[in-house]
């Protein structure tokens, strides 16, 4: 049997600092043995006292039956089968980003954690809380309590980062200990991870377990990325790892800085497609490479800003884009407010325009509605779609309808699922909340709804 390839999540670290450029490399070979045996012991004394260990966690409930939850057997043996608590333990790394006690990490280190603890390198401890959790980048921000006076890492601009360019991974792998690895940007602009939104660059420095939270610096002793997952095949490092860019973590930190609990993220209200060697030649253009528009919501800033189908976005202010993950981390490491060029090909021409980068808007209202009408909608707790809940349910962005925003105990024995969108009711269009109370409302002696679930179009159907 082949071994199955786990993607798993290290973690990162990050700087809120000023963006810099390194020192131009010299290009020259060495000439003797004295250059050639050169350390990087100088790289590691700037850059590992930023890096710290992380200990989290966490108080999850488990049923104590597999029956719990079977609404029969739960019916017979009401308190007989209660739940039982459990402490899950995480280790991680994170990385010191400011003086007075801001750290970054991973998500998946210290999101819903309970208790959190930090170690430093010179071995002082602190508890620290999160800020700021984004699940989407896996990227959390903590303060350390009573902090002050922190070896706070300098952030590059990960945008300045070459494939071939030397890099350290620190961190702690397997709980072993602060550890330092070597190696090189193996490929820049890789896509993909958990949610298919991932954008990493990719590094043969070993990264293992426990390195989540960790930081890959470059020659100078800068942060260019955080170390947030590898391509395994037992577990240990295979040297394919990932790296979440500086460029993105100093938005997350900036944001936290500002207050905020959760990245906020300019929208883009489109739906766009790799241009491959297939489409070159009915776009008409003279290579692969962009992403056409499909579609545009009607609020989209791209749409305002007078782009249509059948466009191939070419870059986003100097920077090419080729997926749309590319797409979307550009607009995200520029955050709200403000606006960024955009370079499109129309018909053989190149364009330019400004998009706006806003966040998705909440038009129309949610206008968030409890179903109490007996039937198979009953339990039900419903919402208008927007651009705002469209992108967190991850529907296409023109799609209308009413999304199950959550289900009631009757409505789940129905089989309605949180995040099912309702398209229609007995073929007839349900675009608003107060639309579909009123169809419930109607008397019927069977009802067929078409639904939209997972991206994939469906149906249910009752009877009275």
């Amino acid at each position: 049997m082949l071994a199955r390839i786990a993607l798993m999540f290290m973690a990162f670290g990050v700087v809120a600092g000023l963006l810099v450029h390194p020192a131009a490399a010299d290009s020259r070979v060495p000439g003797s043995r004295a250059e050639i045996s050169l350390s990087f012991a100088p790289v590691v004394k700037a850059a590992a006292p930023s890096v710290v260990n992380i200990y989290a966690r966490k108080i999850v409930e488990r049923r104590a039956s597999p029956f719990a939850g079977d609404p029969f057997f739960e019916r017979f043996f009401r308190g007989v089968m209660p739940k039982t608590r459990q402490m899950e333990n995480s280790l991680g790394s994170g990385v010191i980003v400011a003086a007075d006690g801001l750290v970054v990490s991973n998500f998946h280190v210290v999101g819903g954690a309970d208790e959190i603890r930090v170690v430093l390198a010179d071995k002082t401890e602190f508890d620290a809380e999160v800020v700021l959790a984004d699940e989407r980048s896996d990227l959390a921000v903590l303060r350390l309590t009573g902090a002050s006076d922190l070896p706070a890492i300098v952030l590059r601009d990960s945008d300045t980062v070459e494939v071939g360019d030397l890099v350290l991974a620190i961190g702690n792998p397997f709980g072993v200990g602060q550890t330092v690895t070597s190696g090189i940007v193996s490929a820049l602009a890789r896509t993909g991870g958990p949610n298919g939104q991932g954008y990493f660059i990719q590094t043969d420095a070993a990264i293992n377990p426990g390195n989540s939270g960790g930081a890959l610096v470059d020659m100078s002793g800068a942060l260019v990325g955080v170390n947030t997952a590898i391509l395994t095949r037992g577990g240990g490092s295979n040297g394919i790892g990932f790296a979440v860019p500086s460029n993105l973590v100093a938005q997350v930190v900036a944001q936290a800085r500002g207050g905020r609990t959760e990245l906020a993220r300019p929208w883009s209200g489109i739906e766009a497609q790799p241009v491959t060697g297939d489409l070159v030649e009915g776009l008409g253009l003279p290579r692969a490479g962009g992403v056409v528009l499909r579609d545009l919501h009607p609020l989209s800033p791209f749409a305002v800003a007078g782009l249509r189908r059948g466009d191939v976005l070419v870059a986003v202010d100097k920077d090419p884009i080729n997926s749309s993950q590319e797409l979307e981390f550009r607009l995200a490491s520029r955050g709200i407010g403000g606006v960024a060029p955009v370079t499109v090909m129309r018909a053989g021409q190149m364009i330019t325009a400004e998009i706006a980068l806003i966040a998705a808007p909440e038009i129309p209202p949610t206008d968030r509605r409890q179903i109490t009408d007996p039937g198979p909608f009953q339990d039900l707790i419903i919402g208008n779609l927007s651009p705002a809940l469209n992108a967190k349910i991850k529907v296409p962005v023109s799609t209308e309808g009413v999304v199950v925003l959550e289900t009631g105990v009757r409505a789940r024995r129905a089989g309605w699922r949180a995040g099912d969108v309702i398209v229609s009711v007995n073929g007839r269009s349900i675009s608003s909340t107060a639309g579909l109370e009123e169809e419930v409302r109607r008397r019927s002696d069977a009802w067929d709804v078409s639904i939209l679930r997972d991206g994939r179009s469906g149906g249910l159907r009752f009877k009275r």
